[in-house]
């Protein structure tokens, strides 16, 4: 099952798109955040819709999709958490989960322009994870996820390292900074002939002269896999429905390489996730 957010409206997707308050009769609003907010009952529903033969289904244009879940409740973000990444920035691997936020603010669709900020802006692919069945102290697993989206976790090096102290959040924050998409895709789709531990993720620019590889992983080498950041988090935060969770980004990243490279206006980045999709982002000064 693929949900999404068409034009501010939920729908599910296929080769078409079904708009669910039209497809349930009213039982569920077309707010794409009242999805999370009774998300086993919307699972049972939806899993009975056959999203491209049923009558109200509608062509979409990707375009027109938004961020799936636009204003979730909270945003966590996991530095460091890939092993490779940590080698790359010199920076010693964690032994808990370096935990931020990236404000809800700066969330934008999978086809978004983003006006670079700064002439230090970096990448960061990321598989995002989306909490369906929240709550306290929940035992390591999937259980507790809804889905899964790509993201970008995109970070301006400047104001992320001014000052005295890092600012993690508020460099990664900016308008259009957390593009996320296409759809939420449930865990049971994902994990349809795939190892969920095992995703291939990576970026590109995209252009005329074809393409240029920046990241090319594998979530395997995570340092804290999904299931164990859900406990982890679990065991401090109440988690919502709809929240997000960052799971960190593999090597590959601007700030890492020699000499340091960052996104440049006129730029196209294409980030993809084995099973789950691709997001397009092009770049403006």
């Amino acid at each position: 099952m693929r949900i999404a957010n068409l034009a501010g409206r939920a729908v599910l997707l296929g080769t078409a798109a079904v708009d669910v308050a039209t497809a349930s009769e009213g039982r569920f609003g077309p707010d794409p955040m009242s999805v999370w907010a009774d998300w086993e009952a919307f699972r049972q529903w939806a899993s009975t819709v056959d999203v491209d033969a049923a009558p109200a289904a509608q062509p979409f244009e990707v375009g027109d999709l938004d961020a799936p879940v636009p204003v979730p409740q909270q945003v966590f973000a996991i530095g460091l958490n890939y092993a490779d990444h940590a080698a790359e920035t010199s920076m010693a691997l964690p032994t808990e989960p370096l935990v931020f936020t990236k404000f809800p603010s700066s969330l934008t669709g999978p086809e978004a322009t983003v006006r670079l900020r700064g002439d230090r802006v970096d990448w960061e692919a990321e598989l995002v994870v989306v909490i369906g069945e929240g709550g306290r102290d929940l035992p390591a697993g999937w259980d507790a996820v809804a889905g899964l989206t790509v993201g970008q976790d995109l970070s301006d090096r400047t104001v992320q390292n001014r000052g005295d102290r890092p600012q993690f959040g508020l460099g990664k924050s900016f308008a259009g900074y957390a593009p996320t998409g296409p759809a939420v895709v449930t865990v049971d789709e994902v994990g349809e002939g795939r190892d969920l531990g095992a995703l291939r993720i990576g970026c590109r620019l995209t252009g005329p002269d074809g393409d240029e590889v920046l990241q090319d992983g594998t979530t395997a080498d995570m340092v804290f896999a999904v299931p164990e950041l859900i406990a982890r988090l679990s065991a401090i935060v109440e988690l919502r429905p709809g929240d997000l969770i960052f799971t960190g980004t593999p090597s590959g990243v601007g700030l890492g390489r020699t000499p340091q490279r960052f996104l440049q206006p006129g730029q196209v980045l294409v980030t993809e996730i084995e099973g789950v999709g691709s997001i397009r982002q092009t770049f403006t000064a």
